[in-house]
Order: structure tokens, then C-alpha cells, then sequence
């Protein structure tokens, strides 16, 4: 089925729906189990993995609920969380170790006595935005509990795994490995107009079949066209908030410096003129009519601060 207007071939993975439908089905399931050993490089091989609850809430209903992209568990019983995220946060470290505290409290045996013994937890966040600019070049960062001073894990079964995705600059003639052809994927498949020629392995004949947007049903492409106009709307608000702020801090600060002759006095305008994009960018998704847990987990604002607005 074709749909007028529609340009792009295939699906664009950062999208809640495309993210979703390649790897948060049992339709597709074999993609996403390609996609996690790749990632591990072969220190697991996981064979099957079961989808679990998506939502869940603290042990008490007033507390914050959290809502993951993709959260299983393969045959070895080990829990995994995916996570999508298009654009950066002001706590993001905060979240996501928060949000690896429901995958171990789920391990939880109720009814009867337990030892306390853990599964390992994997929290592996997709990210369209960097972490820093110090290494250009360091796209995948796995992270453990280790000593800080043996330089050595000191806790094996937790590991955070975050792909800087605007680092990841490879070009088809540099895909060497499985792991190097996923993330070419993800970074590229909303803009490609046909398969690469370096995409040859059957996993990727099922994800280009997965993706085609001429083979959507009406549902599908419509849902998918929403799914795709929020994602716009909201990278659109970022980078116009942020231009808008920076702009604004930088004005202040030099104003601040210049009276009173030191460095503090811009740095303190550009954490101003931040807040204030944040503030812009909160109106404008709140005009989306995105919920306030929502816009809180993208902007970093309390609850209360966006209701205020």
C-alpha cells in the first residue's frame, strides 16, 4: 500500500513508532536478539528473549512512574531495558539509573524467603545526542561499579551500555563488523533509499522488509505519520530552544563578566540562558500535548515547574 505524501522509504528508528515496531514486537523479535549479541560481542550469545510490562510504578502509586521503550529478558533470566533517546537531558544519568532500579527490584521473590541473589541487568540507552565532546571518537561507553582505585569491577551484574550515536561516522565501505552494521542502521535507515550493499545478512533482509513504509497498513502509516510528526515538533523545539538560549546566556554572561571582571559571570549566564530554553521548550511540548511525566524526563523540570507553565 502507498500513501500520498509520504517520501521516506523506510521508517525512521528514533520515532516512538518505528523504534518500536523493529524492535519492541515478537513479530520481530529476532531483530532485537541480533542487535543485543552484536552489542555484547560475544561475551553472551542470548538464544530467545521474552518481552515483559513496559510501565511500572514505585512501590508506592504517588510515586514516579517510569515507561521503558523495550524491557525483557533472556533465557538465562537476565533483564534488559532499551532506551531511545532523541535528545538530551538535564539528568539523564539520574534517570537512568533510577529506571535500573525496577529491572532489580522486579528480581524480587514475594511470598517467601530470598537471598538476595541478582540476575545481571543490562541498561542499554540508544542515544541521538553526546555525552561530551571530549573523544570524538568514543561512541560506545559500557559502564560497571567498580574500585576506584584497584581500577577494577567490583560488581559484574549491572552494566550500563550508552551508543553516542552523532559519534558513530562510519560510511558503508568502514562496516567491518555485525555491530558497526546496526548502528549504521539505526543512524541512517530514515534516510536510505534502498539497502546498502553492505547489508547482506538475512537479519537485515527481515528489518528492511520490517521497515517499508509502502507495506504499512493504513493504521500502521498513520500512527507511524504521528509517531513521526512529534518527533519532528520536538527535535525542531529543542535545537530553537537551545539556539534561543545559549544565545541569551551568552549575552548575559559577557554583560555579567564585563561587570564583574571575572569568568563566573558567564558561566552563570549560560546556565541561565539554559534554564530559560528549557522553559521554552517545556511551553512548546506542553502545546504538543505531551503529559507532564513526559516533558519532564526530556527537559529534566519537575512536575510541578511544568504545570506551572
Amino acid at each position: 500500500m502507498s500513501f500520498d505524501g509520504c517520501r521516506e522509504i523506510y521508517i525512521n528508528p528514533y520515532t516512538d513508532f518505528g523504534f518500536k515496531k523493529l524492535f519492541g514486537t515478537d513479530l520481530n523479535k529476532d531483530l532485537l536478539i541480533s542487535f543485543i549479541n552484536a552489542l555484547l560481542e560475544g561475551r553472551e550469545h542470548i538464544e530467545d528473549l521474552t518481552y515483559l510490562n513496559t510501565e511500572h510504578l514505585g512501590i508506592r502509586e504517588m510515586d514516579r512512574k517510569a515507561v521503558f521503550d523495550v524491557y525483557c529478558e533472556n533465557d538465562k533470566g537476565e533483564k534488559i531495558l532499551i532506551e531511545m533517546q532523541k535528545g538530551e537531558q538535564q539528568f539523564f544519568k539520574d534517570r537512568s539509573l533510577y529506571y535500573a532500579t525496577f529491572p532489580i527490584k522486579d528480581q524480587a521473590e514475594k511470598g517467601r524467603g530470598w537471598n538476595y541473589e541478582l540476575k545481571a541487568v543490562y541498561v542499554i540507552g540508544i542515544l541521538n545526542f553526546t555525552l561530551d565532546d571530549k573523544h570524538p571518537n568514543y561512541y560506545r561507553r559500557e559502564v560497571k561499579l567498580m574500585d576506584t582505585k584497584l581500577k577494577e569491577v567490583f560488581y559484574d551484574k549491572l552494566t550500563f551500555i550508552y551508543l553516542e550515536m552523532p559519534k558513530f561516522n562510519k560510511g558503508e565501505d568502514e562496516l567491518k563488523t555485525l555491530f558497526d552494521k546496526w548502528l549504521f542502521v539505526l543512524k541512517n535507515l530514515g534516510r536510505l533509499q534502498e539497502r546498502s550493499k553492505a547489508l547482506q545478512e538475512r537479519i537485515f533482509t527481515k528489518l528492511f522488509a520490517a521497515a517499508e513504509i509502502a507495506k504499512f497498513s493504513q493504521e500502521e502509516y498513520y500512527a507511524y505519520e504521528e509517531s513521526l510528526k512529534v518527533y519532528r515538533d520536538w527535535f525542531s523545539v529543542i535545537q530553537t530552544a537551545e539556539k534561543k538560549g545559549m544565545t541569551k546566556g551568552r549575552k548575559e554572561g559577557l554583560e555579567e563578566g564585563r561587570k564583574e571582571g571575572r569568568k563566573e559571570g558567564l558561566e552563570e549566564g549560560l546556565k541561565k540562558g539554559r534554564q530559560e530554553g528549557l522553559l521554552v521548550v517545556a511551553r512548546n511540548l506542553k502545546r504538543q500535548h505531551l503529559s507532564a511525566e513526559d516533558i519532564a524526563a526530556a527537559t529534566g523540570l519537575s512536575k510541578e515547574e511544568i504545570e506551572a507553565l
